[in-house]
């Protein structure tokens, strides 16, 4: 699939806004930024939208064309990209305890096993606790293809709709249940909740469907339903408005009240509607989704390794600082961003880059490799 600058620009927009949320970790920006810092966990959801587009519109568009999918190939391509740069993070916080943003971290075996959003249990243990998202797209890579499959077989509109629903009101139901069981007690001890909702409501893939969702609906529609997408596309500046006021809806919903029921419950659809048409407006031919905005490619194509490393760079660089540029928070914050952009730099340019680079050559050279002879029914290869 082609790169689209829209999709790039809110890919762009989606890892500042992560990284700019866990800036708490070392102070922020401080007084009057309060609100966007507080909603930038909501880029991970904007993550999950594009994977769930872009991850579904080549499982689906190898379904409609070749009626299979190449599950060999389809899961080398997501461990090329994904597992050598993880490789190295993960060994920097095994290794290196300086580059921890908490002395705790999980048993190593959650981390490879892709496990740790299921199994987090202690607060103390917070170390590389970003990569539960990670876990979460794992699993969805894991799962879709197979049920892309099944559900291709007989398939008709109305029972993709019936299934996606399923999901929604599942997730809905199973998040309500949690809440009254998990956190209303604690709640009503006055205990702090904030481990209960990680474990129980935030992290866990079965409780963070909606992104991923909401994204492969549209992958189905630019597929199978043209002339919805297209629908869609004519009316781009409408799509925008409709998706800034869903969006402005879920953050009054979630600000300062993340662990309420409400926003628990209904919050999550909410917002992955509402990212859902800034995908849509986003993508295809539209004027928006042409828009190139300066250094918004670069950050597209770095913010894996940005999202894998900005927790460590921030607290190597918090332990050089030692206190000094406190009372200069936009220079100590400009430093940070600095830090920040050079270290995902230097973890895209020596490990992911030249990883995909050699994954592409191989590719290109597996395809225009001739045909194998064959010899009496035989493979001149076998």
């Amino acid at each position: 699939m082609p790169r689209t600058p829209g999709l790039d620009t809110l890919r762009a927009i989606a890892i500042v806004w992560v990284m700019l949320f866990h800036s708490y970790l070392v102070g922020g920006l401080g007084d009057g930024f309060g609100f966007l810092e507080r909603s930038g966990w909501m880029g991970v959801d904007l993550f999950f939208a594009l994977s769930g587009y872009l991850i579904g519109s080549q499982v689906f568009v190898a379904l409609r064309d070749r009626g299979t999918i190449d599950l060999t190939a389809f899961y080398m391509r997501r461990a090329t990209r994904i597992l050598p740069a993880f490789v190295v993070v993960l060994a920097l916080y095994a290794c290196w305890p300086a580059w921890r943003e908490t002395p705790g971290m999980q048993p190593l075996w959650q981390f490879p096993t892709f496990t740790f959003n299921l199994v987090f249990d202690n607060g103390d243990n917070y170390a590389f606790s970003h990569v539960w998202s990670l876990c979460v797209e794992e699993h969805f890579y894991l799962l879709f293809p197979f049920l892309a499959i099944l559900g291709s077989r007989g398939s008709s509109p109305a029972r993709f709709v019936v299934m996606c629903t399923v999901v929604i009101v599942g997730g809905m139901c199973l998040r309500a249940w949690l809440w009254q069981h998990e956190i209303a007690p604690l709640r009503a001890t006055g205990a702090n909740v904030g481990l209960a909702y990680l474990r129980y409501l935030y992290y866990p893939t079965w409780s963070r469907l909606d992104g991923l969702l909401a994204g492969v609906v549209l992958a189905a529609c630019r597929v199978y339903r043209p002339a919805t997408m297209a629908f869609l596309h004519a009316r781009a500046g409408t799509v925008l408005l409709a998706a800034v006021a869903l969006l402005a809806l879920a953050l009054i919903l979630f600000d300062g009240a993340r662990t309420d029921f409400w926003p628990c419950v209904v919050g999550y659809p909410l917002l992955a509607l509402a990212i859902a048409l800034f995908v849509a407006a986003a993508s295809g031919d539209t004027r928006l989704a042409r828009l190139r905005v300066p250094g918004t490619a670069w950050l597209a194509a770095a913010s894996y390794s940005l999202y894998l490393s900005h927790k460590g760079v921030f607290t190597l660089v918090d332990s050089v600082l030692d206190g000094h540029l406190d009372g200069h928070r936009f220079a100590r914050f400009a430093l940070y961003a600095v830090a920040t952009l050079a270290g995902g730099a230097v973890l895209h340019y020596a490990v992911e880059r030249p990883v995909l680079r050699w994954r592409d050559r191989r590719r290109h050279a597996s395809a225009t490799m001739p045909p194998p002879k064959v010899i009496h029914g035989a493979s001149a290869t076998d």
